[in-house]
């Protein structure tokens, strides 16, 4: 053992590390980004969760039951509207997760001294969010049936007779067991087409550098943008057949069944699909070696999984970090994936979504261009 050896191989090591700048920073950012991630947004909490509210009654004693759910931490108001479908509209389209039907007569009951009726409509294509609200949007209502007593008490000085309060009656939608297999399968259809293109993709352009191939495509006449198409085309059809064999197994091993159009789930999946290879072949653009191609994949691909509302109710989320979910093409991918499979909605519903989702790929495309264009140049 020679320590001047061991120290010279040591300081060579240093050297190979401080060099490697990719692998410098992911090593010593990869840690603070998991922390904070985990840290925030992995919650199981349920706060803050969308609700619309459709008051047919329109009176004070209406509006103090809003009013309960709108001062709890669970609820956060979304809309006030005095049409049933509208509620069902907007739990279609994802836009609330929850719902509250008060009918005419409410304030009428209450003074008489009668129980009146009230539907919860809870959005079941996530059942840990469905448990959770269900359960707070039932409590919230016998706690103003509680208040609601001690004012009357309190006004007649005596017992009462017939006891005033809400009868709140759930209503789970989409999911009515609540199956945890019917909100993962979708998910996980999401992630294996997002992960296996990324990864597959990410190694195209290190490849060709470490093979020293990468000098006979500049001394082509090929253009980046062809250079990406051609690239990319074998992974389409890789992507395809992925997308097509675990859809099938989902069914066929889960009973998970597609409610909507299979038509446009295969078009929005492509979409996404084309969307997730320019991801890795950006990476691909970056790397130096398929290490750091893989290092990079791994950075990218853990937030997809933590942030996008597949395993954490997004709800339970700080804003930043809700906010830093919206730019991940898989986040709003998977509520396309679970609006069609799980509700069966359309085009209609699910619009918004779908240009938001189309604006990331195309941002992504258009980046991924220019690196090309840099390097080729």
């Amino acid at each position: 053992m020679n320590t001047k050896r061991i120290l010279a191989v040591t300081k060579k090591e240093f050297i190979h590390i401080r060099r490697d700048k990719a692998s410098m920073i992911i090593a010593l950012i990869a840690p603070i980004m998991m922390l904070l991630l985990f840290g925030f947004a992995v919650s199981t909490d349920v706060n803050n969760v969308r609700l619309t509210v459709c008051d047919q009654s329109n009176t004070f004693e209406s509006r103090e039951l809003i009013k309960s759910y709108e001062n709890s931490n669970y609820f956060e108001l979304y809309t006030i509207t005095d049409n049933p479908k509208k509620v069902e509209e907007l739990i279609d389209a994802g836009d609330a997760k929850a719902g509250l039907v008060i009918p005419p007569d409410f304030a009428v009951a209450l003074r008489r001294g009668e129980k009146e009726a009230i539907q919860i409509l809870i959005d079941g294509s996530d059942p840990s969010i469905a448990r959770t609200s269900g359960s707070y949007a039932v409590l919230i209502a016998n706690n103003y049936s509680i208040k609601l007593n001690s004012v009357k008490l309190i006004n007649a000085s005596t017992a009462l007779v017939n006891s005033p309060g809400v009868d709140p009656r759930a209503m789970v939608l989409y999911n009515p067991t609540l199956e945890s297999s019917k909100f993962n399968v979708p998910g996980v259809v999401g992630l294996i087409l997002q992960n296996i293109t990324v990864i597959l993709t990410s190694f195209a352009m290190v490849r060709e550098r470490e093979r020293g191939t990468i000098e006979q495509l500049i001394m082509t006449p090929v253009s980046s943008l062809e250079l990406i198409i051609g690239k990319l085309i074998p992974y389409v059809f890789i992507g395809i057949y992925d997308y097509a064999i675990v859809l099938i197994l989902s069914y066929l091993l889960f009973g998970v069944a597609i409610k909507g159009s299979i038509l446009l789930l295969a078009l929005l999946g492509i979409i996404f699909l084309i969307g997730a290879l320019a991801m890795g072949m950006l990476i691909s653009t970056f790397a130096k070696t398929q290490m750091q191609a893989m290092q990079a994949s791994v950075l990218v691909l853990l937030p997809s999984v933590l942030l996008s509302g597949f395993m954490f109710p997004r709800e339970a989320m700080p804003k930043a970090i809700y906010a830093l979910s919206t730019v991940l093409p898989i986040t709003h991918f998977l509520i396309i994936l679970r609006g069609i499979i799980l509700k069966g909605v359309g085009i209609a519903y699910l619009y918004k979504t779908t240009l938001v989702l189309l604006a990331l790929i195309i941002l992504i495309i258009a980046v991924t261009v220019k690196k090309f264009t840099k390097k080729l140049d």
